[in-house]
C-alpha cells in the first residue's frame, strides 16, 4: 500500500486529513512502532488492519501481540487437540498478507476466555501476570504507539486485553521495574473495535451524539478491505466462528467507494485540572476579581 491510499479523519475537529498524524499524533517516519495488542490472534486484522497497513505506508514498523493461545476456536470437537497449533500456523500466514513477519509477532499464550484473571504483575499464587511480559516487551522494542481492542462489552478477552494496554501501557514509560528496560514512553493509543460498538463516554464528553462513538477513522480504498480479507482467509479455521463478522464487514465497511475503519483514541492517564474548580469556587463565593477573571473563563468553555 502507499501512503496516498489513506486518509483520516478527526470526527471532533470535523476535518479530513491525508496525513497520519490525526491517527497518531507528532508521528515521525522512521521512528515510530505500532504495537497492536490482539486479545486473540485474528482480532487485529479484523479491527486494526487499515492501521497496519497505513502505519507501513508511512514509514513506521508494526509488532502484533496476540494474548490468548486459542484453544476454544474450534467449531468440531475432533478439533479440540490441534487447534492450537493449527491457528498459530494461520497466524503466521494471515500477517504476512499484511506485510508482518513472524519475528514480529509476540505470543504471550494466556488461555482463551481466561486472560483477565491473569492481570497483573504477580498473581495470588505467586506466579508472573500479564504485565511481567509486556512492560518487558514495550520496552524492548522501544513502542511508540499502542492500538488496543474495544475494552466495552465486546468479549471478556477483549476488555481484560484493553485493560492491560491501557494501564500497563503508560507503566512502560515510567521509572520503574528498571530491570526490566529503561523507560520507554508510548506517544498514543487507540481503541479499535472487532465487532461491538465503542463505549459512549467519550462521545458523551466532548459533545457528539451518543451513536457517533468513535472519534477517528481511516479511510481508504475496497482494495485496502479486499487485502484485510484476504488475510483473514488464512484463518480457515475460524471462517464459522467469524462467519457474522465478516458478513457484517460485506454490509457495512464499503459505501460510495471508500471502505472505513473506526477508532478511539483515549488518553490513559487524563491530567486532573484544577483550573474549573477554583472558578467555580471562585463563584459560589460570590468573588468577581479581575484575578479570577480567567478562571471563570475556563469553567465557561
Amino acid at each position: 500500500m502507499d501512503r496516498s491510499d489513506f486518509r483520516y479523519v478527526d470526527f471532533d475537529r470535523r476535518a479530513l486529513s491525508p496525513e497520519i498524524a490525526t491517527l497518531f499524533p507528532d508521528w515521525v517516519p522512521g521512528d515510530e512502532r505500532v504495537m497492536v495488542f490482539c486479545p486473540h490472534d485474528d482480532d487485529g486484522p479484523l479491527g486494526a488492519g487499515y492501521a497496519i497497513l497505513a502505519a507501513q505506508a508511512n514509514g513506521g514498523e508494526v509488532f502484533v501481540g496476540i494474548f490468548c493461545d486459542g484453544w476454544a476456536g474450534y467449531s468440531t470437537p475432533a478439533e479440540a487437540s490441534t487447534i492450537v497449533a493449527r491457528r498459530a500456523e494461520e497466524t503466521v500466514h494471515a500477517y504476512a498478507q499484511l506485510g508482518i513477519a513472524a519475528d514480529h509477532i509476540l505470543r504471550f499464550n494466556y488461555p482463551d476466555l481466561g486472560l483477565w484473571p491473569r492481570i497483573g504483575w504477580r498473581l495470588p499464587d505467586g506466579q508472573p501476570g500479564t504485565m511481567a511480559q509486556t512492560i518487558p516487551a514495550l520496552r524492548r522494542l522501544r513502542i511508540t504507539r499502542l492500538l488496543v481492542p474495544n475494552g466495552y462489552r465486546e468479549h471478556i478477552d477483549h476488555e481484560a486485553t484493553y485493560r492491560i494496554g491501557a494501564y500497563d501501557g503508560p507503566q512502560a514509560g515510567d521509572a520503574i521495574l528498571a530491570e526490566h528496560g529503561p523507560a520507554s514512553p508510548i506517544r498514543s493509543f487507540a481503541q479499535y473495535a472487532v465487532w461491538a460498538d465503542l463505549s459512549p463516554e467519550d462521545a458523551l464528553v466532548q459533545g457528539r451524539p451518543a451513536y457517533l462513538r468513535a472519534n477517528r477513522a481511516i479511510v481508504a480504498p475496497p482494495s485496502v478491505e479486499e487485502t484485510i480479507t484476504a488475510a483473514v482467509r488464512c484463518w480457515a479455521s475460524q471462517q464459522q466462528v467469524i462467519a457474522g463478522i465478516m458478513a457484517a464487514r460485506r454490509a457495512h465497511r464499503v459505501r460510495h467507494g471508500r471502505a472505513v475503519e473506526l477508532y478511539l483514541a483515549f488518553d490513559p492517564r487524563p491530567t486532573l485540572d484544577y483550573t474549573p474548580y477554583h472558578a467555580l469556587i471562585a463563584q459560589i463565593s460570590g468573588e468577581s476579581t479581575s484575578s479570577n477573571q480567567e478562571e471563570s473563563d475556563a469553567l465557561h468553555l
